[in-house]
């Protein structure tokens, strides 16, 4: 519990940073599940549509700080990779 003014506003601060930080962390999420289940469909035209999206939405986490820029790019490439993989089976 905060005994002070600074502690309690403080306080406050990082509860709005954290509901922030929930909803960015979320929509990553929800952006790399839309990707893997592109992939399953096999459509390439989709799939790279979503890798863009999740690309650009894993970067500006990372841009935020919500999620570490090594992170980020380790995600995005791993997601790259496995896109790559699918394109490559769809042939």
């Amino acid at each position: 519990m905060a005994n002070t003014k600074s502690a309690e506003k403080r306080n406050r601060q990082a509860q709005k940073r954290r509901a922030r930080n929930v909803n960015v962390r979320t929509t990553v999420k929800d952006a790399v599940k839309n990707l893997r289940d592109t992939l399953t469909t096999k459509d390439a035209a989709k799939s790279g549509d979503a890798l863009k999206a999740a690309t650009r939405t894993i970067n500006k986490a990372a841009s935020k700080g919500v999620i570490h820029k090594r992170a980020a790019s380790r995600r995005i490439s791993r997601l790259a990779k496995a896109a790559n993989r699918a394109k490559a089976a769809a042939k």
